[in-house]
């Protein structure tokens, strides 16, 4: 397996005398999911996808669903869904720009942590897509390496609940309370648009009220 790291990050390891240890934690690496790495991935509910972008700026976004919406296909492969967001794509056009990308799974719980790093590609049809239900696109991703994080900075913490704006098996989700916004709705689609009237709309300082006491 070639080095890991970057020259970079080489140099900081021998400015504070960490290049063996960088070695051993290197050869604890692998290029593919295990079976018990496979069951964590598939376990969780939420999970952090970096990507970057045309000009070179890293992204970090949270991206959550039911337990299982990461699916390990193979040991070098897995995918995700990208499902209704504020319009905005910059995950998904980051990865269409900069296919590279890096997941972190975290058990708050337990605790622990995993790495995956990979080359992304996005798929807008097909049978893949079709299985997740309410997903616009599908994110595919080919394994590069996988790795166990140290979890001693994890703060152990217990889920409350899923967020109640998930997909149903149809398909069929709960209209976002940013879109019920009256500011918003010139720039919606008729059919979020026919929506919000019906639900009802709200202020700008409505809805900051709303989120400021929790409300989702």
């Amino acid at each position: 397996m070639p080095d890991f790291y970057t020259p970079a990050q080489r140099k900081l390891q021998a400015e504070f005398g960490t290049e063996a240890l960088a070695d051993r934690l290197q050869a604890t690496m692998t290029d593919s999911i295990g079976t018990a790495d496979a069951a964590f991935v598939e376990s969780r509910n939420m999970f952090f996808l970096s990507t970057t972008d045309e000009h070179g700026f890293p992204s970090s976004s949270y991206k959550g669903g039911p337990a299982g919406f990461v699916r390990v296909v193979d040991g070098q492969t897995l995918t995700f869904p990208s499902y209704d967001g504020n319009g905005m794509f910059m995950s998904v056009g980051n990865i269409e720009a900069n296919t590279k990308v890096g997941l972190l799974f975290i058990d708050f719980e337990a605790p622990r942590r995993l790495r995956v790093r990979g080359t992304a590609k996005v798929l807008r049809e097909g049978p893949v897509v079709a299985s997740y239900p309410g997903a616009i696109l599908v994110v595919e991703v080919a394994v590069e390496r996988v790795w166990v994080n140290c979890p001693r900075y994890v703060h152990r913490m217990t889920p409350m609940e899923e967020s109640p704006y998930l997909p149903a098996e149809d398909g069929t989700a709960r209209l976002a309370l940013w879109k019920r916004i009256d500011l918003m709705q010139d720039v919606l689609g008729d059919a979020d648009r026919a929506r919000a009237e019906e639900a009802g709309l709200i202020t700008v300082q409505e809805y900051g009220q709303r989120v400021a006491a929790g409300e989702l």
